[in-house]
Protein backbone atom coordinates (compact mmCIF):
# COMPACT_ATOMS: atom_id res chain seq x y z
CA UNK A 1 0.00 0.00 0.00
CA UNK A 2 1.25 3.49 -0.83
CA UNK A 3 1.45 6.54 1.39
CA UNK A 4 -1.88 8.30 1.76
CA UNK A 5 -3.86 10.97 3.56
CA UNK A 6 -6.36 9.33 5.91
CA UNK A 7 -8.01 12.50 7.27
CA UNK A 8 -7.88 16.30 7.03
CA UNK A 9 -8.83 18.72 9.79
CA UNK A 10 -9.01 22.45 10.44
CA UNK A 11 -10.40 24.89 12.95
CA UNK A 12 -10.93 28.64 12.66
CA UNK A 13 -10.78 29.03 16.45
CA UNK A 14 -8.08 28.24 18.98
CA UNK A 15 -8.91 24.79 20.33
CA UNK A 16 -6.79 21.75 21.01
CA UNK A 17 -8.64 19.43 18.64
CA UNK A 18 -9.65 20.12 15.06
CA UNK A 19 -12.78 18.73 13.42
CA UNK A 20 -12.36 16.48 10.39
CA UNK A 21 -13.36 17.94 7.04
CA UNK A 22 -14.15 16.39 3.65
CA UNK A 23 -11.24 18.47 2.28
CA UNK A 24 -8.95 21.35 3.16
CA UNK A 25 -7.29 23.89 0.91
CA UNK A 26 -3.62 24.67 1.39
CA UNK A 27 -2.58 28.22 0.50
CA UNK A 28 1.02 28.83 -0.60
CA UNK A 29 3.00 30.68 2.05
CA UNK A 30 0.07 30.74 4.48
CA UNK A 31 -1.16 27.30 5.53
CA UNK A 32 -4.64 25.80 5.73
CA UNK A 33 -7.38 28.11 4.51
CA UNK A 34 -9.61 29.13 7.42
CA UNK A 35 -7.37 27.54 10.06
CA UNK A 36 -6.38 29.61 13.08
CA UNK A 37 -2.69 28.76 12.53
CA UNK A 38 -2.57 30.03 8.93
CA UNK A 39 -0.39 33.04 8.24
CA UNK A 40 3.01 34.31 7.22
CA UNK A 41 4.00 35.02 10.81
CA UNK A 42 3.70 32.65 13.77
CA UNK A 43 0.18 31.98 15.11
CA UNK A 44 0.95 29.63 18.01
CA UNK A 45 -0.04 31.57 21.15
CA UNK A 46 3.14 31.03 23.19
CA UNK A 47 5.35 31.88 20.22
CA UNK A 48 3.34 35.02 19.44
CA UNK A 49 3.91 36.13 23.05
CA UNK A 50 7.68 35.73 22.53
CA UNK A 51 7.91 37.42 19.12
CA UNK A 52 4.85 37.87 16.88
CA UNK A 53 7.03 38.81 13.88
CA UNK A 54 8.85 35.48 13.60
CA UNK A 55 8.11 33.46 10.45
CA UNK A 56 5.42 30.80 10.70
CA UNK A 57 7.23 27.48 10.30
CA UNK A 58 4.13 25.71 11.68
CA UNK A 59 1.57 26.40 8.93
CA UNK A 60 0.60 22.74 8.57
CA UNK A 61 0.71 20.02 11.24
CA UNK A 62 0.93 16.40 10.06
CA UNK A 63 0.64 13.25 12.19
CA UNK A 64 1.13 9.63 11.15
CA UNK A 65 -1.92 7.47 11.89
CA UNK A 66 0.41 4.73 13.08
CA UNK A 67 0.91 6.83 16.25
CA UNK A 68 -2.77 6.29 17.13
CA UNK A 69 -2.25 2.53 16.94
CA UNK A 70 0.85 2.79 19.13
CA UNK A 71 -0.88 4.79 21.90
CA UNK A 72 -3.92 2.49 21.70
CA UNK A 73 -1.67 -0.33 22.93
CA UNK A 74 -1.15 1.75 26.08
CA UNK A 75 -4.91 2.24 26.50
CA UNK A 76 -5.42 5.63 24.83
CA UNK A 77 -8.00 6.44 22.17
CA UNK A 78 -6.84 9.05 19.69
CA UNK A 79 -8.56 9.80 16.39
CA UNK A 80 -7.61 12.05 13.47
CA UNK A 81 -7.78 15.72 14.46
CA UNK A 82 -7.72 14.98 18.20
CA UNK A 83 -4.14 16.23 18.63
CA UNK A 84 -4.72 19.32 16.50
CA UNK A 85 -3.18 18.09 13.27
CA UNK A 86 -4.33 19.26 9.85
CA UNK A 87 -3.30 16.19 7.86
CA UNK A 88 -3.25 12.59 9.09
CA UNK A 89 -1.15 10.24 6.98
CA UNK A 90 -0.55 6.53 6.71
CA UNK A 91 2.52 4.79 5.32
CA UNK A 92 4.91 7.77 5.62
CA UNK A 93 7.72 7.75 8.19
CA UNK A 94 7.12 11.41 9.02
CA UNK A 95 9.44 11.44 12.02
CA UNK A 96 12.31 10.02 9.97
CA UNK A 97 12.18 12.69 7.26
CA UNK A 98 15.00 15.21 7.01
CA UNK A 99 14.41 18.95 7.26
CA UNK A 100 13.48 20.40 3.86
CA UNK A 101 11.74 17.28 2.57
CA UNK A 102 8.91 18.10 0.15
CA UNK A 103 5.64 16.24 0.56
CA UNK A 104 3.58 16.22 -2.63
CA UNK A 105 0.01 15.71 -1.47
CA UNK A 106 -2.78 15.01 -3.93
CA UNK A 107 -2.42 16.53 -7.37
CA UNK A 108 -1.17 20.03 -6.50
CA UNK A 109 -0.24 20.67 -2.88
CA UNK A 110 3.38 20.67 -1.71
CA UNK A 111 4.40 21.00 1.95
CA UNK A 112 8.02 21.58 2.97
CA UNK A 113 8.89 19.88 6.25
CA UNK A 114 10.32 22.38 8.76
CA UNK A 115 10.61 20.31 11.94
CA UNK A 116 9.01 18.36 14.76
CA UNK A 117 5.99 19.41 16.74
CA UNK A 118 6.95 20.05 20.33
CA UNK A 119 4.32 18.23 22.43
CA UNK A 120 2.90 20.34 25.24
CA UNK A 121 0.95 19.80 28.46
CA UNK A 122 -2.34 20.33 26.59
CA UNK A 123 -1.94 16.72 25.48
CA UNK A 124 -2.33 15.60 29.10
CA UNK A 125 -5.35 17.88 29.47
CA UNK A 126 -6.85 16.00 26.51
CA UNK A 127 -6.08 12.57 28.03
CA UNK A 128 -4.13 12.27 31.27
CA UNK A 129 -0.85 10.42 30.73
CA UNK A 130 -0.86 10.75 26.93
CA UNK A 131 2.03 13.21 26.91
CA UNK A 132 4.39 10.48 28.16
CA UNK A 133 3.33 8.36 25.18
CA UNK A 134 4.21 11.02 22.59
CA UNK A 135 7.41 12.36 24.13
CA UNK A 136 10.09 10.34 25.83
CA UNK A 137 13.77 9.48 25.75
CA UNK A 138 15.75 7.03 23.67
CA UNK A 139 18.40 4.66 25.04
CA UNK A 140 21.01 7.43 24.90
CA UNK A 141 18.78 9.81 26.87
CA UNK A 142 17.89 12.08 23.94
CA UNK A 143 14.35 13.45 23.79
CA UNK A 144 12.11 11.71 21.26
CA UNK A 145 9.10 13.68 20.02
CA UNK A 146 6.39 11.61 18.30
CA UNK A 147 3.48 14.08 18.01
CA UNK A 148 4.00 14.79 14.33
CA UNK A 149 5.80 17.24 12.13
CA UNK A 150 5.28 20.81 10.97
CA UNK A 151 5.62 22.33 7.55
CA UNK A 152 5.05 25.32 5.33
CA UNK A 153 3.00 25.35 2.14
CA UNK A 154 5.15 25.71 -0.97
CA UNK A 155 2.36 25.03 -3.46
CA UNK A 156 -1.31 25.32 -2.67
CA UNK A 157 -4.07 22.90 -3.53
CA UNK A 158 -6.92 20.84 -2.16
CA UNK A 159 -6.19 17.88 0.08
CA UNK A 160 -8.68 15.08 0.74
CA UNK A 161 -8.67 11.73 2.51
CA UNK A 162 -7.38 9.12 0.07
CA UNK A 163 -4.92 11.48 -1.64
CA UNK A 164 -1.48 10.06 -2.32
CA UNK A 165 1.58 11.41 -0.52
CA UNK A 166 4.86 11.41 -2.44
CA UNK A 167 8.13 12.14 -0.62
CA UNK A 168 10.89 14.20 -2.28
CA UNK A 169 14.09 14.27 -0.23
CA UNK A 170 16.30 17.38 -0.27
CA UNK A 171 19.75 17.38 -1.86
CA UNK A 172 22.98 17.29 0.04
CA UNK A 173 23.58 16.12 3.54
CA UNK A 174 20.29 15.57 5.31
CA UNK A 175 19.59 17.44 8.54
CA UNK A 176 17.48 15.56 11.08
CA UNK A 177 14.27 17.20 12.25
CA UNK A 178 14.42 19.45 15.30
CA UNK A 179 11.51 20.99 17.19
CA UNK A 180 9.98 24.12 15.69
Amino acid sequence: MGSTVTAVSSNGEYAFTKPNRPEITLLAGLGVEGDVHAGVTVKHRSRMAQDPTQPNLRQVHLIHEELFEEVAEAGFTVRPGDLGENITTQGVDLLGLPTGTLLHIGTEAVVEVTGLRNPCVQIDAFQDGLLKQVVGRDDAGAIVRKAGIMGIVRNGGRVRPGDAVQVEFPEGPHRPLERV
